[in-house]
């Protein structure tokens, strides 16, 4: 089992009633789904926030960023970075800014 670290932006924490960062026990290999799969069994609040309830697609104004990268398109499955997994670095939850 590997912990990995996840940074929330506010309005997550807020719901979550969390610090800013989160250690997560992730079992097998850490991919998208499986770091999102131990946050919300972590904190079910957050059921369907990041990821659609039924699809689980990332939703549109949230991205996820790790190691100087955007891995918002990544497939669900693609493995994190290496440090990520090994809880070097953190995995970046952040909300999307939008307008004009």
């Amino acid at each position: 089992m590997t912990t990995v670290r996840v940074e929330l932006p506010a309005h997550l924490r807020l719901l979550a009633g969390t610090e800013y960062e989160v250690g997560l026990e992730v079992s097998g290999p850490v991919t998208l789904h499986s770091v999102l799969d131990a946050l919300e069994a972590r904190y079910p609040m957050l059921e369907g926030t990041v990821r659609d309830h039924t699809t689980k697609v990332r939703r549109p104004f949230l991205r996820f960023f790790a190691c100087e990268e955007d891995l918002s398109h990544l497939g669900p499955d693609a493995l994190l970075p290496e440090a990520v997994a090994e809880g070097r670095e953190p995995l970046l939850v952040v909300g999307a800014v939008a307008g004009g």
